[in-house]
């Protein structure tokens, strides 16, 4: 691993369905061909977007082993669990399938405290010799990662970055300011704070507006690590309306009514997730036509 392990632009790609509900992996194994023909720097199979929750075990891999076998550039596979023992399952299994790292949301719906917390990411990251990031997403888990667990786990050989998605900059500054001395990546969470985040020192993102805008986001995120931030602010201004217009409802709703607008696939989901209602979807359209 070196300072900059996955920096860049990593969609987490959504997770094609049939009508019926099966999942299309023919539309997974396009995703992954249509974004790294925009320029992507790798690909995030079964996270949020993905729709990794509505997956069973088995499901998940056969998506992350058909990302892997499609791609040509880096696969993170999302292994993260409300359970250790399902996490550390998920993560043997993906890292057989050949992953090149590992994104751990923090076990949801538990709350467990800093020192349980600490011991999911270490249980796995004991056992599972693949590269793996800390997902910080309160918003979905009930619980806050501290600053002081995200560094005390930095120094893990196997733990190498941490994807924010607090939506707190000042949190972010201090979690790159606490592990400068580790090989550690500190990566965005969120498409509105990436330039935000990158200017205190995170060095890419894993994006949702990247499977819609995908070589716009690249090229923000690209300027920025080149320091050009002039040019990274203009392009993150002119992507706002995308990215607020991505999180009027449940991700991935927005996203998929998205790709389904720009005539790349149907918007289909798995329940409870349904579709995007029609004023927001108008709304959307005229982002999108905006883009253009």
């Amino acid at each position: 691993m070196t300072p900059d392990t996955f920096a860049g632009t990593y969609p987490a790609i959504v997770t094609p369905f049939h009508e019926d509900g099966s999942i299309d992996f023919e539309g997974v194994r396009e995703e992954v061909r249509r974004l790294e023909a925009a320029g992507v720097d790798g690909i995030v199979a079964c996270g949020s977007t993905g729709e990794s929750s509505t997956l069973s075990h088995d499901e998940h891999i056969e998506v992350i082993d058909a990302v892997v076998d499609e791609a040509d550039t880096p696969v993170i596979g999302g292994t993260g669990s409300n359970a250790t023992r399902e996490a550390l399952s998920l993560s043997k299994r993906a890292a057989d399938a050949g992953v090149d790292g590992l994104l751990l949301v923090s076990s949801y719906y538990n709350l467990p405290e800093p020192e349980g917390i600490d011991h999911f990411y270490r249980t796995i990251a004991d056992e599972v010799d693949v590269p793996q990031i800390i997902y910080n997403v309160p918003g979905r888990t009930g619980t806050n990662i501290p600053v002081e667990t995200t560094v005390e786990l930095a120094s893990h050989e196997n733990i190498a970055g941490y994807k924010a998605a607090s939506g707190d900059v000042a949190q972010i500054s201090e979690v790159v300011e606490k592990t400068r001395d580790e090989e550690f990546t500190v990566l965005s969470g969120d498409d509105p704070v990436t330039i935000p985040a990158m200017s205190v020192g995170a060095r890419g993102v894993i994006s949702v507006a990247a499977n819609v805008a995908a070589e716009q986001v690249c090229g923000m995120v690209d300027a920025a690590l080149d320091e050009d931030y002039a040019s990274a602010r203009e392009i993150h201004h002119r992507l706002g309306p995308l990215f607020r217009g991505l999180f009027v409802e449940t991700n991935p709703i927005p996203v998929k009514a998205a790709i389904e607008i720009q005539g790349i696939r149907e918007a289909t989901m798995r329940p409870p997730l349904t579709r995007l209602s029609d004023e927001h979807r108008a709304d959307l359209e005229a982002i999108l036509a905006d883009l253009v």
